[in-house]
């Protein structure tokens, strides 16, 4: 059976990530997805990347697909390391840079997060906000 998260869940998540994206008062795109990458709830903020969409999608697809965070592609994803090319494989939907994360209950991945319209580091703490509310969810 496919794991997920209620719909509910995945928009307290997006506001999470949201009150964290205003505070650093940059835009983003906000994506919640199930055990198997399937879109939960998403959310573009006012004045958001067009291409943040499918970006954040595609990073909780990601997340979902390879159980990992997506930053954690980044290094064997270069040339001459194990997953070299990884990124041009699945239809292009694998993201190897930061901004998406799994999402467990019980040690079991149950849905996904993936940000995306910022650089790199602020995708990863606006997607970190919706971590932590996650948690704080599940404990």
């Amino acid at each position: 059976m496919v794991q997920s998260i209620e719909l509910d869940t995945a928009v307290e998540l997006v506001e999470a990530a949201e009150s964290k994206a205003e505070e650093i008062d940059n835009p983003m795109v906000i994506a919640v997805a199930n055990s198997e990458g399937n879109l939960v709830a998403q959310h573009r903020m006012d004045g958001a990347w067009l291409a943040s969409v499918s970006i954040s999608r595609n990073k909780a697809y990601t997340a979902a697909a390879l159980e990992t965070p997506t930053h954690e592609l980044a290094e064997p994803s270069e040339p001459g390391n194990s997953l070299y090319g990884l990124q041009t494989t699945d239809e292009g939907r694998i993201v190897i840079f930061g901004g998406g994360y799994p999402l467990e209950r019980d040690g079991e991945i149950v849905g996904t997060i993936g940000v995306s319209g910022g650089a790199v580091e602020q995708d990863r703490e606006v997607a970190e906000a919706g971590v932590a509310r996650w948690q704080e969810l599940t404990e």
